[in-house]
């Protein structure tokens, strides 16, 4: 909570709080800081994500899932509505048009304002697109992919018929590759990397496998005398996209939330 609270004192006003986070306690937390800091809610952004849930049943964009998921968010963020609500990664065994339709409920309702897309391929929110459009229906309205220096091929090369198509914006994640690029490839004491569980398990995994050669690229960059570490350089290069707009990143400290703000 005081990251939260440090972070919207630094400007900070979007706010990710999904099913998946810690199996909601993110949501409870974030709940808490609105009511304990008086925050306007007409100030905050809030963003949800439902479709990987842990629970039965929990990991699809079935109707069922889509509306029970958001009312148990709203629940625990103790919250009317949320401005966003994000469908995490496609659902190919649930109808295109039962989604879309899950979704508008939503916002029919009162529960949610706008909706989006979270790992889905440039076809798949072209077909969301075209059945909100015959249906006289709202269509997504953001793409949450990951982008950063490594990860590059989908914002500008996949997506680009897209954003003035179907009028998407991103909200990107990751944006430190889970923190590989951080500053100089040094893990402190207490950084993801540094974990002897968790560290390993992204540096050992086999979508990564390359990024030892990267990294040590990498340190070879920061040391040029350009003006800039890569910290924060780094994320300033997925912000200067024209077609983003905020993106994310999982700080876990104090000092993390001072480091970031100016980015």
């Amino acid at each position: 909570m005081r990251c939260m609270k440090q972070a919207y004192d630094l400007g900070v006003n979007f706010f990710d709080a999904s099913e998946k986070y810690s199996t909601g306690q993110l949501e409870i937390v974030l709940g808490r800081a609105v009511k304990r800091f008086r925050w306007k809610r007409s100030e905050l952004v809030t963003y949800g994500a439902v479709g990987e849930g842990l629970a039965i049943n929990s990991q699809s964009l079935s109707r069922k899932h889509i509306v029970e998921a958001t009312l148990a968010s709203l629940k625990r963020l103790d919250l009317e509505y949320v401005d966003i609500i994000c469908a995490h990664r496609p659902d190919r065994l649930t109808p295109m048009e039962e989604t879309v339709r899950a979704f508008n409920y939503l916002i029919e309702k009162g529960l949610a304002f706008y909706w989006g897309t979270s790992m889905w391929s440039a076809d798949e929110i072209t077909e969301a697109c075209r059945i909100a459009k015959c249906l006289g229906l709202v269509a997504p309205i953001v793409e949450q992919p990951v982008y950063n220096l490594l990860d590059r091929h989908r914002v500008e090369g996949e997506y680009q018929h897209i954003y003035a198509r179907c009028g998407i914006g991103l909200v990107v994640t990751s944006p430190l590759k889970t923190g590989i690029l951080t500053g100089g490839c040094n893990y402190p004491n207490g950084a993801r990397l540094a974990d002897p569980q968790g560290g390993a398990k992204i540096l050992n995994s086999k979508n990564v496998s390359h990024l030892h050669e990267s990294m040590a690229y990498l340190r070879k960059v920061e040391r040029l005398q350009v003006g800039v570490t890569q910290t924060p350089g780094i994320p300033a290069c997925a912000e200067k996209n024209p077609a983003n707009s905020p993106f994310w990143i999982d700080l876990e400290s104090g000092y993390h939330t001072w480091h970031w703000h100016g980015v």
